[in-house]
């Protein structure tokens, strides 16, 4: 099946009141676990490399590459994502090694250039044809302005969503990035509120601080894509630590790599389940 639009995945999504997973790549097993998991499932899957992956590698090219070749061979659609990129130039890059979105990060600069900036970046991708995503609301758990609490304020995201043109908002209702717990606890109401005034899709940052059953609720109040990275990287490397364990002089990379990668790849469809992302093929 070739490579997908991302806004083929999650504009019937929206439509259909289902969730779209959108997990986060770093090495090759993280993408053949993600696939893997998303075909067990029969349902559509976002791919995602962030800036900080790109920032491990290198260079975009080399996973990116890898990342595309795998999805282009998948037997459900997978869509190739460039997350919290807050360089032009990577988004200029990851457009042109063929990535079907991107999510432009600005929400470190106040709100005026945070509107110039971003669509400066949705001028170019739209032009290429590729999907864009932006923040609002600075959504926990990282460096700097993005800090624990923040809200998005629902007339402020329609007025952004107008101004950039973006195709998909993520917006801060409680969660935040790389919590070790799913304790976060989402502001129901204020996701309703967003769904009501924002014309396009919300995406859930930090979602892997949320419990099942609340990225189910979040779903019903009108969330659509949702980003999971740390909980995968948890049950990846839980799964490492058991094989070192179990064999201490276990020296073979694919003999440790490989539970990781099952575990992962177990621990994908259980949540595209739990997310409802039930679209046909």
């Amino acid at each position: 099946m070739p490579l997908t639009d991302t806004g083929t995945i999650v504009t019937p999504a929206v439509d259909a009141a289902c969730g779209v997973g959108a997990f986060n790549v770093i090495q090759l097993e993280h993408v053949q676990a993600i696939v893997a998991g998303a075909e067990a499932a029969g349902t559509p899957v976002v791919l995602q490399l962030s800036e900080n992956a790109v920032r491990y590698h290198g260079a975009l090219a080399p996973i990116a590459s890898a990342t595309l070749a795998v999805a282009r061979a998948a037997d459900v659609p997978v869509a190739v994502h460039l997350d919290h990129a807050t360089s032009a130039d990577l988004v200029a890059e990851a457009v042109e090694l063929g990535f079907s979105s991107v999510m432009f990060d600005a929400s470190a600069l106040d709100y005026d250039n945070n509107v110039r900036a971003t669509a400066e970046v949705v001028d170019h991708c739209h032009a290429a044809g590729v999907w864009v995503e932006a923040e609002l609301g600075e959504v926990g758990g990282k460096d700097g302005v993005h800090a624990p609490g923040a809200r998005t304020d629902p007339a402020e995201a329609a007025a952004f969503v107008a101004a950039t043109g973006v195709d998909a908002l993520a917006v801060a209702v409680g969660t935040s990035h790389a919590m070790l717990t799913r304790d976060a606890e989402l502001d129901f109401e204020l996701i309703a509120a967003l769904r009501a005034a924002v014309p396009v899709p919300l995406v859930l940052h930090g979602s892997s601080g949320v419990a099942d059953a609340h990225l189910t609720r979040a779903v019903e109040h009108g969330m659509t894509k949702v980003n999971i990275a740390t909980h995968l990287n948890q049950v990846f490397t839980t799964a490492v630590r058991q094989a070192l364990a179990d064999q201490p002089r276990l020296v073979d990379t694919r003999r440790y790599l490989g539970p990781g990668r099952s575990a992962m790849t177990a621990e994908v469809t259980r949540l595209l389940g739990v997310l409802r992302a039930t679209m046909p093929r």
